[in-house]
C-alpha cells in the first residue's frame, strides 16, 4: 500500500460515508462524528433509545472497514471474564491456555453497556485506556486499529446502571442518532421491505489504511492560538455556574485529537476553529458533572457547551 496523502483522508470519508449510507439513512453527521472518532483512536458511546440503528450503524462501520467485529450483549449476570477471556488447564499440555474473550477484536459492539454491573463495565477500562488486557498476568495487544462502539439506553429505563465517570470519561465521544424524519423512515421501510441491506454491503478499506490514516491525522497543524481556544474551551466548563465537575485535560486532549480529524475529513491540513465547534459537544458534553439544581431544571451537558461556544472567544483577548 503506497503512503497516503493527507487528501486521502477526505477521500476515505466520502467513501465510507456513501457506503455505510447504504445501511443507514440519514445521519450523515453523525457518521462523520463517528468517523472522526476512528481516525482519533477514540471509543463511541452510543445513547438512545432502542430500534433507531445503534446497533446497526456499529456493524457496517465494521464491514466497511474490513475488520474483525465482536458483540457483546450485556446484561445484569454477565461477568469479567465473559469479555476479557479466561485461562483453562489443559490437562494434555499440562498449562493454562487462554481462551480470548469477544474483546480481542478490531471493532467491539458493547451492546446496552448499562445493563451490565459497574465492576463489569470496568473491565473495559485497561481495553479502552491502552489498547491492551491483561488476564492472569500477561498482556495481550489489540488492534491495531481497535475501536469499542458502546450503546447505551437513557439511564432512566428500568434495569439500567450508571456508568462510572471513570468509564465515562474513558469514552472519546458521545453521539445520539435521534429519531428519523418521515421521509427517512418511509426509505427504511422501502429499504428493508424484502431484505436486510447490512447483508451484501461490502468493505471499501482495510485496517492497515485506518492505521495509516490514524497516524497521518496527528501530523494536522493546529496553530497555537487553536490550543488555547480549545483549553479556555475546557476551563471554562470548570467554572461554569450549572457544572459540578467538569472536562478534565483528557477532555482537552480528546477535542484537539478531534479537531485534527474533522480538518483531516474536510481536505485540509490544518485546523480552523470551525473544527472545535463542530466536534465540542460530542467530545466534552458527556464529560460533565452537573450540579443537582440543574438536573433538577433539565439542564444538560450539550446545553452548557453549546451556550460555552457563544461565550467563548476564539482568540484571547490581549
Amino acid at each position: 500500500m503506497t503512503e497516503p496523502r493527507i487528501d486521502s483522508i477526505a477521500e476515505f470519508g466520502r467513501t465510507l460515508t456513501e457506503n455505510i449510507s447504504r445501511v443507514i439513512v440519514g445521519k450523515k453527521t453523525e457518521i462523520r462524528l463517528i468517523l472522526t472518532a476512528l481516525l482519533s483512536e477514540g471509543h463511541i458511546l452510543l445513547e438512545d433509545v432502542p430500534g433507531v440503528g445503534k446497533t446497526m450503524l456499529a456493524r457496517a462501520l465494521a464491514k466497511s472497514i474490513g475488520g474483525t467485529f465482536s458483540r457483546i450483549q450485556c446484561t445484569p449476570d454477565l461477568l469479567p471474564s465473559d469479555i476479557t477471556g479466561v485461562s483453562v488447564f489443559d490437562q494434555k499440555a499440562g498449562e493454562f491456555a487462554f481462551h480470548p474473550g469477544p474483546i480481542m477484536a478490531q471493532v467491539v459492539l458493547v451492546d446496552e453497556i448499562n445493563r451490565a454491573t459497574p465492576r463489569t463495565q470496568a473491565s473495559l477500562l485497561e481495553a479502552m485506556g491502552e489498547a491492551q488486557l491483561t488476564v492472569d498476568g500477561t498482556s495481550y495487544q489489540l488492534g491495531p486499529p481497535f475501536l469499542v462502539i458502546a450503546t447505551q439506553n437513557p439511564i432512566e429505563f428500568e434495569g439500567t446502571f450508571p456508568l462510572p465517570e471513570a468509564q465515562v470519561d474513558r469514552f472519546f465521544m458521545r453521539i445520539s442518532l435521534g429519531y428519523p424524519t418521515l421521509d427517512e423512515e418511509k426509505e427504511i421501510l422501502r429499504r428493508q421491505q424484502s431484505e436486510k441491506p447490512l447483508i451484501g454491503l461490502e468493505s471499501c478499506s482495510c485496517p492497515q489504511e485506518v492505521v495509516l490514516l490514524q497516524r497521518l491525522v496527528r501530523d494536522v497543524y493546529v496553530e497555537e492560538s487553536i490550543r488555547d481556544y480549545i483549553i479556555r474551551l475546557t476551563h471554562a466548563t470548570r467554572s461554569h455556574r450549572s457544572v459540578k465537575l467538569g472536562a478534565s485535560p483528557r477532555g482537552s486532549l480528546a477535542l484537539l485529537r478531534a479537531s485534527q480529524a474533522w480538518a483531516a475529513l474536510e481536505g485540509r491540513d490544518y485546523v480552523i476553529p470551525d473544527d472545535v465547534k463542530h466536534t465540542a459537544v460530542s467530545i466534552l458534553a458527556h464529560r460533565l458533572i452537573l450540579s443537582p439544581e440543574s438536573e433538577m431544571r433539565g439542564l444538560t451537558g450539550d446545553a452548557v457547551i453549546k451556550e460555552l461556544l457563544n461565550q467563548v472567544p476564539v482568540n484571547a483577548e490581549p
